[in-house]
């Protein structure tokens, strides 16, 4: 009988991406597929709660700044800090001078190195920036900007798992979802998120509201594609490490550009 893997999508997607308690009760490329497609309704109900944490500061007269630090953790705390950390492994890997093999040996190593530390600061000091910018221009704004970042952090997920991104190691989660989505598949995806993302941003901040929403996802998957690439020429391909560092560089990118607009 055929079976529906919308269903074991959502889960794959809220299993591995968030700590919310969902069973993946599938783990093979079917689910993995659809779970990858679903990526940016898991990153939608992540930036939703950040949102609720900033405005849960302001709301009894705390600072723009406040808010923004609130809003930044939500997201490391819904994914135990695993993005940060593969964004940090990625960091050490690329840094590190040395040959894939090495460098994938380096990304596996539980401690930080140095280009993992500063990568760190400078990305979460970005965030927490720019979130203040937004909460300091209105509570609206910044409530936006975190569900848009998010929602793209996870949106970058899903183009890059698109078919032909090879996986760098043949373990991991990396390689369970490595060239998992069809091409098309993925882009319109990126069309889609994009489309309800300006059209949420403008009803509820107006027409500039929706240019920012659409500049912030496009820029956010512009810089993960960077990076992307960057990683598959260095290391030979993906790995879990390189997706939480690719979902943290749109992350970033989105609150930038979305404070820039």
């Amino acid at each position: 009988m055929f079976r529906n893997p919308f269903p074991d999508g959502l889960r794959f997607a809220f299993g591995t991406l968030t700590v919310l308690p969902v069973a993946v009760t599938r783990w093979d490329g079917v689910a993995a597929r659809s779970g990858m497609l679903c990526a940016p309704l898991a990153g939608l109900v992540v930036g939703a709660a950040s949102a609720a944490a900033g405005l849960l500061f302001l709301l009894p007269g705390g600072s723009p700044l406040l808010a923004a630090v609130a809003t930044a953790a939500v997201p490391a705390v819904l994914t135990r800090g695993l993005h940060l950390d593969g964004l940090a492994d990625t960091a050490d890997g690329l840094g590190s001078g040395k040959p894939a093999e090495d460098a994938l040996r380096v990304m596996k190593r539980s401690d930080i190195g140095p280009f993992g530390v500063v990568t760190l600061v400078l990305v979460l000091l970005a965030q927490v920036a720019a979130l203040a910018q937004a909460y300091a221009a209105s509570w609206t704004g910044g409530a936006l900007a975190a569900v848009v970042s998010a929602t793209a952090a996870r949106l970058a997920l899903t183009l890059a798992a698109r078919a032909g991104v090879p996986a760098a190691r043949p373990e991991g989660l990396g390689s369970a979802v490595a060239g998992v989505v069809p091409v098309p598949a993925a882009l319109c995806a990126v069309a889609v998120t994009v489309a309800v993302a300006a059209a949420a941003a403008g009803g509820l901040a107006g027409p500039r509201g929706a240019v920012s929403a659409a500049a912030a996802v496009l820029a956010s998957l512009a810089a993960a594609e960077l990076l992307l690439r960057r990683c598959v020429r260095r290391f030979g391909g993906v790995t879990g490490d390189v997706f939480g560092g690719v979902a943290e560089t749109a992350a970033t990118a989105a609150l930038v550009v979305w404070s820039l607009t």
